[in-house]
């Protein structure tokens, strides 16, 4: 089974204590060592999801980029370096991150759809390997910048493939009614402006991406098929065979029962297989492949602890809520589009009697529900609440709505854990915040 095919974590277990462990550590002592709410990464996990990836796509000429949205730390990044990964980054705070964890730029393809002036002179400047270009306005931005600083900067062009995944509206990116990339209508209109005026661009290949959480596999094969019959349209009409294919990522993970993504394997397999076919019929070289997974390889390594604080039931309905110390700010997936998620009780239990209960959160925001009608062990007051796969859209979605400091994150391994993030202070809370001279003493 891969990873991503898992809800816990590959090293969780039940120890001699009757808590949850994870990592070697127990959930509960950690939870009191560093406070809720936590988010706690599991290295192993972590670094097995990342070597899964790299055995399922040998023998192809590939580069592993993780997708730094997902969740970007200065250890998670320098732990997927070491994993042989590169990175996709889509702002100049993730160039910066990854940067100052050591990783070489050149191993780094820059994305968005609505880059700064100021973030690609960043890019520039710090040598980033690949930026793909998301549209005319900024093919044009790029080359003059790039013009000033006397580079020739290597690209991919995104475009939308028009393949529309089963997932939810807001993380479907590859249908044609979509904010990224060129339409293929666009694409021989921006290569002709690269080719005459353009001159600081060296146009290198062709980037998609059709979604997140995606459980189909026919969409990966279809999504091959569109780019390279678009390299051999492009070869055929400008005598130029481009050389490198970005298909994205998108692979979905198991947050409950009911999900049923396919492995890392099996996509890999698919991802082959429309290769091998369609350069075979387009009489194409084998191109350079470049992959984006970003929620399949941290999800399931992380989770969040809460503390258990309040209760409240309602007996016309026949239901009970129970809050917990966080909610919508660390984790806003199920106020946003519905996210559902598996928790369970990590302290020993002696009452094991298992509850009904929807778990709300402490925002003020009658939508801040993290799980609905879910079976727990006699929920109480102190309990430790385990909330799994929460390592990917948690902490890099996170506010600080309420004016609430957002959580800390530790790593654990082999019995050990360390801060990776620090929670954050109210200092640090209004360290930016100002009084103008004009109102102080008002």
């Amino acid at each position: 089974m891969s990873i991503n095919q898992n809800i816990k974590p590959i090293t969780t277990k039940i120890n001699n204590q009757g808590n949850l462990e994870i990592g070697g550590c127990d959930l509960v002592e950690i939870a009191d060592k560093y406070q809720t709410p936590l988010y706690v990464m599991d290295e192993a996990t972590l670094r097995g999801m990342a070597k899964e990836y790299k055995e399922a796509f040998s023998g192809l000429n590939v580069n592993m980029m993780f997708a730094s949205k997902a969740l970007m730390t200065s250890a998670i990044a320098k732990i997927l370096y070491d994993e042989g990964f590169g990175f996709d980054v889509v702002s100049g705070g993730e160039i910066h991150t990854v940067y100052n964890a050591g990783v070489d730029m050149q191993k780094t393809t820059f994305n968005g759809n609505n880059k700064s002036p100021e973030e690609i002179a960043y890019a520039l400047d710090l040598k980033v390997g690949r930026i793909s270009v998301d549209n005319f306005l900024e093919l044009a931005l790029l080359n003059e910048i790039a013009k000033s600083k006397n580079i020739v900067q290597k690209i991919l062009l995104r475009i939308t493939p028009g393949i529309e995944c089963h997932t939810h509206k807001y993380i479907q990116t590859g249908h044609l009614d979509s904010k990224f990339g060129f339409d293929l209508t666009q694409i021989d209109e921006a290569i002709q402006l690269i080719l005459d005026e353009y001159k600081n661009l060296e146009l290198m290949g062709l980037h998609a991406h059709i979604g997140s959480q995606i459980f189909e596999t026919q969409v990966y094969y279809d999504e091959i098929g569109v780019i390279l019959k678009e390299i051999k349209r492009i070869k055929d009409k400008f005598n130029i065979e481009l050389t490198e294919i970005n298909a994205g990522g998108g692979l979905g993970v198991t947050y409950t029962d009911k999900d049923c993504p396919p492995s890392v394997k099996t996509i890999a397999q698919v991802i082959k297989d429309s290769i091998e076919f369609h350069t075979k019929e387009y009489d194409l070289k084998k191109p350079v492949l470049y992959i984006e997974p970003g929620r399949s390889i941290v999800a399931t390594a992380g989770v969040t602890l809460y503390t258990v604080g309040s209760s409240k039931v309602i007996p016309e309905l026949n239901k009970k809520y129970i809050a917990v110390d966080g909610g919508m700010a660390d984790n806003p997936r199920p106020s946003m589009y519905e996210a559902e998620y598996f928790a369970q009780i990590a302290n020993k239990k002696e009452d094991e009697t298992m509850q009904k209960v929807t778990v709300a959160g402490r925002f003020c925001e009658s939508g801040d529900i993290l799980i609905k009608d879910i079976e727990l062990k006699n929920p109480q007051e102190g309990d430790i609440l385990c909330v799994y796969n929460t390592g990917a859209y948690g902490y890099s979605m996170s506010s600080n709505y309420n004016c609430v400091p957002k959580a800390a994150m530790v790593l654990v391994n082999n019995s050990q854990s360390d801060i990776i993030i620090k929670r954050q202070s109210y200092d640090q809370l209004i360290e930016n915040d100002i009084i103008p001279d004009r109102i102080k003493g008002v």
